[in-house]
């Protein structure tokens, strides 16, 4: 594959899709130090200023075939991050590989990247424009990249048909008149109209009701099995995230704090952080619930997070060194990763394990 835009071939939802240029063991996306800074202005007495840290050296892959899972709470970074990674705002440090090709380059420049790659967001409305209708919405991406419009208008009322929504009823319509689930549905439909590898879904269904949002989560599954898909899922409903995932990324002020397996992440959480989110998931059992709060108190202020581990303010079994030392993201079980102190051998952490005495 040449790094230029090219036309889109075949008018099909389900066209050839680009080869792999990695070779199926190359992950599709690899995150390398990723970094988004915000400066803030001083005032008129030279008050305020400093730097919002909304993203903080992020590193992760996500590999071909497979849906991570992306959770934590409110501010973590976790939209910002999905946006960097779409490249719709510029990294202030880091680097964005697709495919064994760096993002922006010669060989793959930002049209190719988002033909491969779109977004679904959590605002169905506001994603949609309101003066085109449902039809041109879905087809306006690929008569951009090259496509001609009967094509375009082909491929949009075929992947309107797999979305379940009838274009004979739906094609004409605007989105005002749609509900909710139905104008996430062509938020789908129109993500997919550029055949791409990778969808970012970033709270994609969380404004939808549960008896939709159930409906919109089997029609991603399907979606990704029948077009080989590979998923970024964004959300911070846990159930949900463990039903749609392979892999799980705890996000914890900018930061990543835990990754692994879901269902080893679930059921056997490494960070104190991790351990605290998933004590929120209500439970129908009697005997297991929670009579204690895990988890007090706000993040601290990203425009000065505190020195050492990010939790440790908050954290249950912080002791002096996590104030002082900031953990790597380390693996500490096969394929599970997580930056805790604790898990660290020789950290200085009461709990870390010690160091192996050189044979």
């Amino acid at each position: 594959m040449n790094g230029a835009p090219r036309p889109l071939g075949g008018s099909g939802p389900g066209a050839a899709q680009p080869a792999d240029v990695g070779g199926p063991a190359q992950p599709l996306l690899t995150i390398r130090g990723l970094q988004k800074h915000y400066p803030l202005a001083r005032g008129v007495l030279g008050r305020g200023g400093g730097t919002v840290r909304a993203v903080d050296g992020v590193d992760f892959t996500v590999k071909k075939g497979e849906t991570l899972g992306v959770v934590g709470e409110s501010g973590c970074g976790k939209s910002t991050t999905a946006r960097l990674l779409m490249q719709l705002i510029r990294p202030t440090a880091g680097e964005v590989v697709f495919d064994g090709q760096a993002v922006g380059g010669r060989s793959l420049p930002l049209k190719e990247f988002h033909r491969q790659v779109q977004m679904v967001f959590q605002d169905s409305y506001a994603s949609l424009n309101p003066r085109l209708t449902i039809e041109d919405s879905v087809a306006f991406g690929p008569q951009v990249h090259g496509l001609p419009r009967r094509a375009a208008v082909q491929r949009a009322r075929e992947l309107l048909s797999r979305v379940g929504l009838e274009p004979q009823r739906f094609a004409e319509r605007y989105p005002h008149e749609l509900s909710g689930g139905q104008r996430q549905r062509v938020n789908i439909a129109r993500a997919l109209a550029l055949q791409p590898r990778l969808l970012i879904l970033d709270e994609a269904v969380s404004a939808l009701d549960k008896s939709v949002e159930a409906q919109v989560i089997n029609l991603l599954l399907d979606l990704k099995a029948e077009f080989g898909l590979t998923y970024v899922f964004i959300s911070h409903d846990l159930q949900v995230v463990r039903y749609m995932s392979d892999r799980v990324l705890v996000m914890y002020l900018g930061r990543v704090a835990e990754l692994g397996p879901s269902e080893a992440l679930y059921t056997a959480p490494l960070h104190p952080y991790t351990r605290a989110l998933l004590s929120s998931m209500p439970s129908m059992d009697p005997d297991h619930r929670t009579e204690q709060a895990l988890l007090a108190g706000d993040p601290p202020n990203p425009i000065d997070p505190p020195a050492g581990c990010r939790f440790h303010p908050r954290c249950p079994h912080a002791a002096p060194v996590c104030g002082q030392q900031m953990p790597r993201l380390a693996e500490h079980r096969s394929l599970h990763t997580a930056a805790c102190l604790m898990h660290e051998a020789g950290s200085g952490h009461p709990a870390a394990p010690a160091l192996r005495e050189a044979a």
